[in-house]
């Protein structure tokens, strides 16, 4: 249902903002001819109602828009995240570091993380910021990268509560003090359930790797008639590490989205 309002904030971001949502770096260009041809492929013969292709245009249904995909005006890349909702990060393979490295993005939906600032960087240092990622996970994510089959795509989900429904987010993480202006009572209109689908796909030729995420927003509030999964939240975020929680930002509001989870969850019990 936000199909279009989504595609037209890209665009919008692309448009006044490019140099903060999109960034290539010279050796991504096959990978990105690839991701193109694969999603040109795709999306007509998997969404007909949405998507039209003749010629070697691409008609978008329903925005109305036209895509010549033999033009050379956008970077193969930059057009193929103006296609779909999800943004899209190209991985590549260092043989000289033997670990994936960030070549290129489309990243106009960021949660609080800036594509500069991760250009050219391995996985392990775009994931600095995350509390025992060096430690417990780097090794792990670099042979699950290394792994990665072509005929075997992957997902995964990522969740956090947020104080603002804005899609462009570069910025935000670890936010200590406690906002007052949040409280049991307001935190279900005044915060929101922010969720990323991942998936990870080794591109057939080229073999690099497509990260793509796409963002889903939902009012908190809305778990007042899923009881089941207030009691869930309140479980997950009365468990989580203190590190992971102040690089989420919950500390501002943590007590009262508790407080209004648990309440969500016994009030539907009764």
């Amino acid at each position: 249902e936000h199909f279009a309002s989504e595609l037209a904030e890209k665009e919008r971001l692309l448009r006044e903002r490019h140099h903060d949502v999109f960034a290539v770096l010279p050796e991504a260009l096959a990978g990105s001819m690839e991701v193109l041809e694969l999603l040109a492929a795709h999306l007509p013969a998997r969404f007909p109602t949405l998507y039209r292709s003749e010629g070697g245009i691409l008609y978008n249904l329903v925005t109305q828009q036209r895509w010549n995909l033999s033009q050379q005006v956008l970077h193969p890349l930059d057009l193929a995240g103006r296609l779909v909702q999800e943004d899209l990060c190209l991985m590549q393979h260092d043989p000289a570091s033997n670990t994936y490295r960030l070549i290129g993005a489309s990243l106009c939906f960021p949660t609080r993380w800036r594509l500069a600032e991760k250009m050219g960087k391995s996985l392990t240092a775009i994931h600095e910021p995350v509390d025992g990622y060096q430690e417990q996970l780097a090794s792990t994510v670099d042979r699950f990268f290394e792994r990665l089959r072509v005929e075997k795509p992957v997902w995964r989900l990522n969740w956090g509560l947020i104080d603002d429904p804005t899609l462009f987010q570069p910025t935000g993480h670890g936010h200590q003090g406690l906002n007052p202006d949040i409280t049991a009572e307001n935190a279900g209109e005044k915060l929101w359930i922010r969720m990323e689908r991942q998936t990870l796909r080794r591109l057939p030729c080229t073999q690099d790797v497509l990260f793509t995420i796409r963002v889903h927003i939902r009012p908190l509030q809305q778990l007042q008639t899923h009881p089941e999964r207030a009691v869930a939240l309140a479980s997950a975020l009365r468990n989580m590490p203190e590190p992971i929680r102040l690089y989420k930002s919950l500390p501002p509001f943590l007590e009262a989205v508790l407080a209004r989870s648990d309440r969500d969850g016994t009030e539907k019990k009764k």
